[in-house]
């Protein structure tokens, strides 16, 4: 039985994936941030991920026994110059070990390029690959709306259409969650406070041109939650303007590039209000939970796929 495996080490998630037989058998780790906090120092995620990546190992591999036919990891955030964060190197040393000691090809993507075949392998929606199309990727570490179209050497390539011009959506999401007494990553907890709230916002997003300002909305939560003394009118409030803004972006950028289907991914995206809104007003494809949060399911995807499967 081929297989194929993927390893990453984002800033908050040690991951490791096998797809074989056209399914992703996936195990992966939080890294433990201290209550209170927004977010770890790189050296900590170094030594965390370090720590945690050869029990996952242990874990897949106690459940898959088919042969390993060649190894992919994320070497860094983007796919492009100069984009780098050190915790990638523990996933990216070892892929390099393994592909040596097995005796297997290593290829090597991006973080970004990850999130998204994930999402459109969970959505089955593969045969994207073979076009152009609008991904957002959106999450702690990256607001970006991207056109996407194939490449020969590359499966695809990414290019930024619209950005932040600040904050990220997903550092939104965990500053206000952390604000209100959430554990960090805040989004799953932040989500069911703003469930509860069941009364209309008002909600103008900040863009310039088809990017996006973000760093409003954290003060106007603050405001917001002091004067109401309401958590779930807070959570609601900051996820509410994330989904405003992406929106304002989408209709932007469809203007100036065209219609084109359109895919949401990243942690940020695994949000049911977001979901089922851009679901419901742009046939929007998302991919499930699991593999809209960082993951190597991507990963192991792209490794197939450049390996001729």
């Amino acid at each position: 039985m081929n297989g194929y495996l993927g390893l990453d080490t984002s800033n908050y998630t040690t991951s490791v994936a096998v797809y074989s037989n056209s399914t992703v058998l996936q195990k992966k780790k939080l890294l433990p941030v201290k209550h209170g906090t927004v977010g770890l120092r790189q050296s900590d995620a170094v030594f965390l991920h370090t720590q945690q990546l050869s029990a996952l190992i242990d874990e897949l591999f106690s459940v898959y026994t088919g042969d390993i036919n060649a190894v992919g990891v994320s070497t860094r955030p983007r796919s492009i110059e100069g984009s780098y964060m050190p915790c990638f190197t523990v996933g990216s040393t070892n892929a390099h070990i393994l592909a040596t000691v097995l005796g297997v090809p290593l290829y090597e993507f991006s973080h970004q390029q990850g999130h998204i075949v994930a999402a459109l392998y969970s959505a089955e929606k593969l045969e994207l690959l073979s076009k152009t199309f609008l991904a957002f990727h959106v999450s702690g570490g990256t607001t970006e709306a991207l056109i996407v179209k194939p490449d020969k050497n590359n499966i695809i390539t990414a290019t930024p259409v619209g950005v932040t011009l600040d904050l990220n959506a997903g550092q939104i999401v965990d500053r206000v969650g952390v604000m209100l007494g959430l554990g960090f990553p805040c989004g799953t907890e932040l989500e069911k406070l703003a469930l509860r709230y069941n009364e209309k916002l008002k909600v103008k997003s900040t863009l310039k041109g088809t990017n996006c300002c973000l760093s409003g909305v954290e003060n106007k939560c603050e405001k917001i939650f002091n004067e109401s003394n309401s958590p779930e009118k807070t959570a609601a409030y900051a996820l509410a303007y994330i989904e405003q803004t992406l929106m304002d972006m989408y209709k932007r950028i469809i203007v100036e590039h065209g219609s084109m289907p359109v895919l949401f991914s990243g942690g940020v995206m695994s949000n049911s209000i977001i979901r089922n809104s851009f679901t419901e007003k742009l046939g929007a494809i998302f991919s499930q939970p699991e593999f809209s949060s960082d993951n190597a399911g991507g990963i192991s995807v792209l490794t197939a796929i450049k390996d001729g499967n």
